[in-house]
């Protein structure tokens, strides 16, 4: 039987906090938006194989010239995915330079023009001052900050809005209808329920200026940080700390690449992408069986760890017990780790684009607060077999 939690705040591992008393007050993630080459398949593909549902679209036929924009939600999960109409579009010079890839991570704030007040104050890059977007179904405030690479920070008030999703968007029907195959069993409802994390890699000797940066503009805190000792293969390494806000609802941690023998997956990431960016977005479920079964059916490839990882007695000993046995685990190639806390199941995706850049986390936790510490080894030893695949380790 499912552990299932209580709500999507303890599905991610949020603590209690009171944001009132906050310099910068987050309620949580908005959205988070793509710059694709093909939005329309692009969003077939998240229909299809990350069981996402369509609920608005804005393009030309709204009057907007520049994109096609479709909006997709899994829970409390909300993605937009923006594709150029015109060859001097945003979305299409971005794409031309980095492939497939996230401009905008929109976090959603009781008062935008406060936020704002204070993160300049503490120097934030400014890009879009607040201001208001209307239409027939009301009012959204936004203003935008930057941070590593072409990412924007936008901050969001939705709260005298109603409409679909943003001014200018219209409401549509799911792209890819899976009503039969819920109603059959054959996959659950939602494979993924809110966003855990979404993790940054900038350039060698800038994540302790990023860390700073987002310690200083959002009063976000350092809750963990792995040094290359603990981040590291015969061949490469990497470091990383993270920060979150008060909640612990939204958190960002940021790689950099460490000096190793070979190419880190980090080096790799910034080569192909042109510059700092978005790595990966850890998705949290309830089950993380079912959605990665349903996930796999639909033909997403995942990271393998080895027969070796779970035949390991000390990871027994370590992990006690779990609700999903390790038999059934090695089956699915799930990993899973244990802190004082809690426990945790976790599995990557291979990367979703033709370059070997973004790619997706599904995690279910249970009490446990923390990245999967003990599980760095097997994952960068997967990756790095994918790299060497690639050609590029």
């Amino acid at each position: 039987m499912v552990d299932t939690p209580v709500n999507d705040a303890q599905l991610v591992g949020a603590v209690e906090h009171d944001i009132s008393a906050d310099s910068f007050p987050i309620k949580g993630w908005d959205h988070v938006r793509y710059f694709v080459g093909n939005a329309k398949q692009a969003a077939h593909y998240y229909s299809t194989a990350f069981g996402m549902t369509c609920i608005a679209y804005r393009g030309p036929e709204q009057g907007w010239r520049e994109h096609a924009e479709y909006v997709l939600k899994s829970g409390g999960v909300t993605f937009v995915i923006a594709g150029g109409v015109r060859s001097d579009s945003a979305a299409t010079k971005h794409y031309a330079a980095h492939g497939d890839g996230v401009i905008e991570v929109a976090l959603e704030v009781p008062d935008v023009d406060k936020n704002w007040e204070f993160a300049i104050k503490q120097g934030a890059i400014a890009l879009e001052e607040p201001h208001d977007i209307s239409d027939e179904h009301g009012t959204v405030r936004v203003a935008v900050i930057g941070t590593y690479g072409e990412t924007r920070n936008v901050l969001v008030d939705r709260s005298q809005y109603h409409g679909p999703f943003w001014p200018g968007f219209v409401e549509r029907g799911p792209i890819v209808d899976r009503s039969a195959k819920i109603d059959a069993g054959i996959e659950p409802k939602r494979f993924f329920q809110a966003i855990d994390h979404v993790v940054g890699n900038v350039e060698e000797g800038k994540m302790r200026d990023w860390v700073e940066y987002y310690e200083r503009v959002m009063g976000f805190t350092n809750i963990v940080e792995f040094t290359d000792d603990a981040i590291a293969t015969e061949y490469s390494a990497l470091m990383s700390k993270v920060v979150a806000n008060g909640t612990r609802k939204v958190k960002f941690p940021i790689n950099e690449p460490a000096v190793g023998k070979k190419k880190s997956q980090i080096d790799e990431y910034l080569e192909f992408y042109g510059s700092p960016g978005v790595q990966h977005i850890a998705l949290a479920t309830n089950d993380i069986i079912a959605a990665v079964s349903a996930m796999r059916a639909n033909g997403v490839e995942f990271l393998e760890a080895p027969d070796t990882y779970y035949d390991d007695p000390e990871l027994r000993d370590r992990i006690g017990e779990v609700r999903v046995p390790i038999e059934t685990l090695k089956e699915h190639r799930i990993l899973v780790d244990r802190d004082e806390d809690g426990y945790m199941l976790q599995i990557f995706t291979k990367p979703q684009q033709d370059r070997p850049t973004v790619f997706y986390e599904i995690i279910e936790r249970h009490g446990s607060l923390s990245f999967g510490k003990g599980n760095f080894k097997a994952l960068f030893e997967a990756l790095e077999k994918e790299q060497e695949r690639r050609g590029n380790l």
